[in-house]
Parts: C-alpha cells; sequence; structure tokens
C-alpha cells in the first residue's frame, strides 16, 4: 500500500510539470505573436485602422441660358424644390427601404413609372420567408451541382426562379402606399453611391419642403434643396431647333453613354439630346460642384469642398425672336389660306423659310410649320418643323437656273447675253418638251431673259453644251454621264447638293439621282431630278447675292460669361466670325450678270417674281416649280428665293412650299411661296424700320465679306492641304 501511495504521489509532479510546461509554450507563443504583431507588423496593422478612403462627387449645376441675337432670353433654367438622397457605400437595401418607407410619409410620389419588375423586387425584399419558398432546397442544389455555374451565376438564376414564381394575386396585395415606396426606392437606388439622387423636384410643395427638412434627422441619406428645371421661353417657336435635356431620371442618353462618361459624366447628369442643346453640351453643362467625401468602413466621415460649381456658358443665337415668331405666323396663316382648298392641294401640309445674313452667315430665322393631327384630340394643329429647314429635301424647281447659267459660264459652254431658241424639244422617242409658256413658237432669248421668264429649253440647250452636243430636232441628243458630275461639282460651289456645315447636327445634303440618261441631265439642269433642303437654297442665293462667296451658316453668335443680372449678358468669351467656305470659279462680270437676270425676275412684268416690283426694298430672286409625285399622282413643290437690298444685300431667304397643288389652276393657288415670301421680307424690313427709329439695332447686317483676297488664299491653302 505505501509503495502504491509513493508511486502516485511520482506521478502528479509529472503531470504538472507537464501541464505547466504546455501552459509556458502557449504563453510563449502568444508572446512572441503579440511581438510580431506590436514590433513587426504594429504600424501597418495601425495604418489599416486608420486608413480612409477620398472619393471625390461631381455635383450638376444649372445649364446656361440662350439669348437671340437682341439680349432677349430664349431658354432658361426654372430654381425648383428639391428632395434628393445619397447613399453610402456600406447602405443596405433593407436600410434604403426602411427610409424609403418612412419618406413616403412626408411626400407625395407619382408612381406613375412603377414597372411589374419593381413590384416583384419590393415583394421579394419584404416577404422574405415567401419568397425563400419558392425555390427549393433541391433546386438550388442541382444548381450548385452544375459546374459551369459560378456562384453569382447560380444566385441570379435563383433570384429569377422567385422572380418568376411570384403570381398576380402576389403582386395585387401591393397597396398603393406599397406603390409609392417603391417609385422612391426606385430613384434611391439609381445612381452612384455618394451621388445626390433626385427623389423628387417638380411638384414639391412648402409643406412637403418643411416636413422633410425638419425630419431630415430620421432619414439618414436623404436631404432638401434647390434644383432646375429647363424652361424654354417660346414654348411654340423653334423648339424642334433648340433640342431638348435629359431628365434627372432618364441621364445620359443610350445612344451617347460611351462618349459622355469618357468626358467624366455621371450616368444620371441632365445633357443635351438633341440639337442646340446637344451641339453646344460642352458651353451649356457648366463647371460642376466637386465635393471630396472622406470616408472609413463606407461611412463618410467628412466632406471637404474641392472645386466650386458654376453655371454653364450662355449662348447668344443669331436668331431674331421677334422676326421668327413673325415669320412662323406667316406660315400658319397662308397655309391655312390653301389647305380650306384640300381639293386642290390635297397634300399640303408644311412650309419652310429660312432667312440668312448673305455676308456673315447669321441665321435670323428658321421656320417651319406643319398641319398634322393630334392623335389624342383627334384634331388638326399646326406644329413646329423648322427642323426640316435643314433636314429635309425636296425637288426644288427653276430656282437652281441661276446656278445653271453660272456652270455654262464657267465650263466655258456659255458666255453672258448668248442668245439661245426657246423652242419645243422633240427628241426621238420621247413627248415633247417644253418652257411653261411656250408650248410650240421658237423663241430668240438671251441668258437674262431666260431666267425673267424661267425658261426651260434655254437651261436644257445649256446641259446638252455642257455634256458635249447639241439639240438637234427628232434625233437623241448625246449620252455623257460624266456631265452629271460636271453639273454637280458646280453646283456644289453654291451649296447645292453638298453640306451646307450649319452648326447643327443631323443635316441632310439632299438626295443624288443614280440615273444617267441622258434625259435626267436635263431634269437636273431645271432643279427636277436631285434634291435640296430649304438651308441649301439659302446658301446658294446667299452666294450669288454677295458676289460669290459660299459662307457657313450659323446660329451661335456669341459665347457669353454667365451673370446673375437678369437685365444683362455677361463678358464675352467668344465670337463666331464668318467662315467662307469658298468662292465660286466665276468672273464678277459673270456673277453680277446672273445678279442682273434676278433683278429681272423681280422687276419685270413677264419676271415670275414680279410681286415684288413695288416692295419699299430693292430686291433680286428666283422663282421655282417642280413636278413631284405623291402616291403616283402629280404635285407640284414651288419654291422663291431672294435677297435685298439688291445694290448691297444684308438679307437674303428661302422659300420651300412641298405639295403646294396639283393644278395651276382651279381653286388651288399656285403662289403660296410668294406670298409668304413677300410678307416675310416687308416684315424683316418693318421690324428693321421700327428698331432704327427706336435706336435699338445692334444686328450685323450691311456687312460685306472683308478681305476676300485673304479668303479666297486661305480657302486655296486649305484645298491643297485637304489634297
Amino acid at each position: 500500500m505505501k509503495k502504491n501511495k509513493k508511486k502516485r504521489k511520482t506521478h502528479v509532479p509529472v503531470r504538472m510539470n507537464l501541464l505547466f510546461f504546455a501552459v509556458f509554450l502557449l504563453f510563449s507563443l502568444l508572446v512572441l505573436r503579440l511581438g510580431l504583431v506590436q514590433i513587426v507588423n504594429g504600424e501597418s496593422y495601425k495604418k489599416e485602422v486608420e486608413r480612409t478612403e477620398d472619393v471625390v462627387v461631381n455635383t450638376g449645376v444649372p445649364r446656361g441660358k440662350m439669348y437671340d441675337r437682341y439680349g432677349n432670353v430664349i431658354v432658361d433654367n426654372v430654381p425648383l424644390n428639391a428632395i434628393t438622397y445619397t447613399r453610402a457605400n456600406n447602405t443596405k437595401i433593407e436600410e434604403m427601404m426602411e427610409v424609403a418607407s418612412k419618406l413616403s410619409e412626408y411626400i407625395e410620389k407619382d408612381t406613375e413609372d412603377v414597372t411589374e419588375r419593381d413590384k416583384k423586387d419590393y415583394w421579394l425584399i419584404n416577404h422574405k420567408d415567401e419568397a425563400d419558398a419558392k425555390v427549393s432546397d433541391a433546386e438550388i442544389k442541382k444548381l450548385q451541382n452544375n459546374e459551369e455555374l459560378s456562384e453569382d451565376d447560380v444566385n441570379k438564376k435563383v433570384y429569377q426562379m422567385r422572380l418568376d414564381r411570384i403570381t398576380e394575386k402576389e403582386l395585387a396585395s401591393l397597396t398603393e402606399k406599397d406603390l409609392e415606396i417603391i417609385a422612391i426606392y426606385r430613384e434611391f437606388s439609381s445612381g452612384y453611391a455618394l451621388n445626390p439622387q433626385i427623389v423628387k423636384n417638380e411638384g414639391v410643395t412648402p409643406q412637403e419642403f418643411a416636413a422633410v427638412s425638419e425630419h431630415l434627422s430620421e432619414l439618414p441619406g436623404v436631404n432638401t434643396t434647390t434644383d432646375w428645371k429647363r424652361s424654354y421661353v417660346f414654348d411654340d417657336t423653334l423648339r424642334t431647333i433648340l433640342g431638348n435635356v435629359s431628365s434627372a431620371r432618364e441621364g445620359l442618353p443610350k445612344n451617347l453613354v460611351d462618349s459622355y462618361l469618357a468626358q467624366d459624366y455621371n450616368r444620371n447628369d441632365r445633357v443635351g439630346k438633341s440639337y442646340v442643346e446637344l451641339q453646344y453640351e460642352d458651353v451649356l453643362q457648366g463647371q460642376k460642384e466637386q465635393i471630396k467625401n472622406v470616408t472609413k468602413g463606407g461611412s463618410v466621415l467628412e466632406s471637404v469642398l474641392v472645386q466650386q460649381g458654376q453655371r454653364g456658358k450662355d449662348i447668344v443665337l443669331t436668331i431674331d425672336m421677334e422676326l421668327q415668331r413673325e415669320i412662323e405666323k406667316i406660315i400658319e396663316e397662308e397655309l391655312s389660306k390653301q389647305i380650306v382648298h384640300r381639293g386642290a392641294s390635297p397634300n399640303l401640309d408644311r412650309a419652310f423659310v429660312v432667312m440668312i445674313d448673305p455676308n456673315t452667315g447669321e441665321i435670323l430665322a428658321m421656320a417651319g410649320k406643319q398641319y398634322v393631327k393630334n392623335p389624342e384630340t383627334g384634331k388638326y394643329e399646326m406644329r413646329d418643323a423648322a427642323l426640316g429647314t435643314f433636314t429635309s429635301s425636296y425637288e426644288v424647281g427653276s430656282v437652281v437656273k441661276g446656278a445653271t447659267v453660272l456652270t455654262g459660264y464657267m465650263t466655258g459652254k456659255l458666255t453672258p447675253g448668248e442668245v439661245l431658241i426657246d423652242e419645243p424639244l422633240r427628241i426621238k422617242g420621247t413627248k415633247p418638251k417644253t418652257s411653261w409658256f411656250n408650248k410650240y413658237q421658237q423663241i430668240p432669248m438671251t441668258d437674262l431673259y431666260a431666267l425673267e421668264k424661267s425658261s426651260n429649253a434655254y437651261m436644257w440647250k445649256v446641259a446638252l453644251k455642257i455634256a458635249g452636243g447639241r439639240y438637234v430636232p427628232n434625233e437623241p441628243i448625246v449620252n455623257n454621264p460624266e456631265a452629271f458630275d460636271i453639273f454637280r461639282n458646280h453646283y456644289a460651289q453654291f451649296g447645292l447638293g453638298v453640306p451646307t456645315g450649319i452648326d447643327l447636327p443631323g443635316e441632310s445634303a439632299g438626295l443624288t439621282g443614280t440615273k444617267t440618261d441622258p434625259g435626267f441631265l436635263l431634269d437636273l439642269a431645271i432643279g427636277q431630278f436631285d434634291t435640296y433642303t430649304t438651308m441649301q437654297l439659302a446658301q446658294y442665293v446667299s452666294t450669288i447675292a454677295n458676289d460669290g462667296y459660299r459662307v457657313q451658316p450659323h446660329i451661335m453668335k456669341e459665347i457669353r460669361e454667365p451673370t446673375n443680372e437678369k437685365e444683362s449678358l455677361g463678358p464675352i468669351l467668344f465670337e463666331k466670325e464668318t467662315n467662307v467656305l469658298n468662292r465660286i470659279d466665276a468672273t464678277q462680270a459673270q456673277i453680277e450678270h446672273v445678279q442682273n437676270g434676278f433683278y429681272r425676275v423681280y422687276h419685270n412684268p413677264e419676271g415670275t417674281g414680279y410681286l415684288f416690283h413695288d416692295a419699299p426694298y430693292n430686291a433680286a430672286g428666283k422663282s421655282g416649280t417642280a413636278e413631284t409625285y405623291v402616291d403616283g399622282e402629280l404635285n407640284y413643290n414651288t419654291t422663291l428665293i431672294g435677297y435685298a437690298p439688291f445694290d448691297n444685300p444684308e438679307v437674303a431667304y428661302a422659300t420651300l412650299v412641298p405639295s403646294s397643288h396639283i393644278q395651276a389652276s382651279g381653286v388651288s393657288d399656285p403662289y403660296v411661296n410668294k406670298y409668304i415670301s413677300r410678307r416675310v421680307m416687308d416684315k424683316y424690313f418693318e421690324l428693321k424700320k421700327k428698331r432704327a427709329e427706336e435706336m435699338k439695332d445692334p444686328t450685323s447686317v450691311n456687312k460685306k465679306v472683308e478681305n476676300a483676297e485673304e479668303a479666297e488664299e486661305q480657302m486655296q491653302q486649305e484645298r491643297e492641304k485637304n489634297n
């Protein structure tokens, strides 16, 4: 017994020693580990704990304003009370939904944009148990066993299966209050973290604004602020030209996302979507306010202003808004008179006018109106169609005959004053082709008389000369496809058949006929083959008016520094200069000869523009009528171009009325183009006189193209460079 006792006593100390030794080793390892943490890696761990992240956020500012040439506001910004939401990097969906629910108690939110998918997402978030039950464990296991699917792929498929299995009855259980919460949550989740999202900025009542402001402490991420809305002062005038801006909800247009993102835009930025708003987006957008958010663990510790925001720069347009509105009124009135007689003008529904300074290219007005049926009311109404002045092209008829005569001069196939016989052309295998005023006779005439009377036969014979042939009765005419290129290359010098260079996107260069049968060359020479826009006609007549210089038309006149003073514009930052694109290859004497022909059109009793003979200003120009077919029925497009004063042009215009009538007699009046044109020119000079009397006329009219030789030399250098 004693022996066994002794043995037990000796075992106890050994076990204790082993235990103490093990404890000693563990403490030693712990001390060693603490030493490594504190001494070796202590500094790096300390930095990690203290590490913060700087996130710079760009906040949008109001866009620049637009003014007309007299400083009248055309496009402005209207201030709005707004409610915004900014989520942190670590904000959870459930937290956002809770804030949305609380916010719905203080504001009313339109639910029109809530989609079925939005409803389903909301239902899944708020019915977690029922949602989980919609996909069985076996189905999930089967997806997980598919080696081709990643964990994310499995989660997406499971979520989609739950969405698909939500019943209509379950969705119908959502209340109006639920829909309002969904609409608010949509706005919360529409943008990036730390970027303020507009929750509501239109129709925010003073009561809503006050209630939200009072409860901001219980609405994390929500704020009350001031926003803006684009305001177009003359909502029915020039709207298709001014363009549109995307909404905060819409953000960057899909077709321009990549371009804008490359320029450091945010996806929810409001940007120009079309025309002037798009063309001058870089000017109108302004300098964003930059705020640096110091974050730690996803939470914002501090916000620091890095760059003060500044409203976009202002643009002064070349447009005379008062003149623009008067021209639109004239078009509406004259169209309405004709539309009453729908039997004789069944396809007449639109008209276009462009008025331009021929020496600077400044567009004074670009008006279009279209008579259309409102699908909502079923009633017909006049709508703005100014866009069609440079995006829609038509066969324009005899207005091109000035270019045809000058092409004859420039190719050496016609001399000023040359006499040709106007007669019916009897070409083998075709019906006789005649001028509108001469069906049977042979009438000798000069080029000036041919312009005055608008002789087709004279122009056809010029075209045959250019093609290398001549007219022989009852014989075929020369077939020279190259003559089409000769004509088009010379027409292009006037701006016909080529882009005018207007500073707006989407310009049409017109349509070029593809057939090269010799008869189509004759049609080309009288404006009944290729198609042209009203803007091209305005550039063409301006080229003749200013002694052969083709000037680029433009709608932007100046860029101004933004100012808070309502009664004055800011300092000029940029002023658009006259851009001479080219000078036609004709002599001054040849150009003046055609100018005299245009003068006779307006002043001689036989002239097709004689309506202007008694105008208080001295004008010149050319009319045109083109045959065209609509649904197989013969229609006539009518045009008129002109400029004034004749001896020192300050304004040029082009009027185009597609399908103005179907016959030259009867109830229909084929001269609507002339009535519009005369009234438009009268109104221009009437307003000019009124402004001169009021000592308010800052226009740039009466500027001749200066330094013509220098401009021509510069153009030659550009051509050589391009070649």
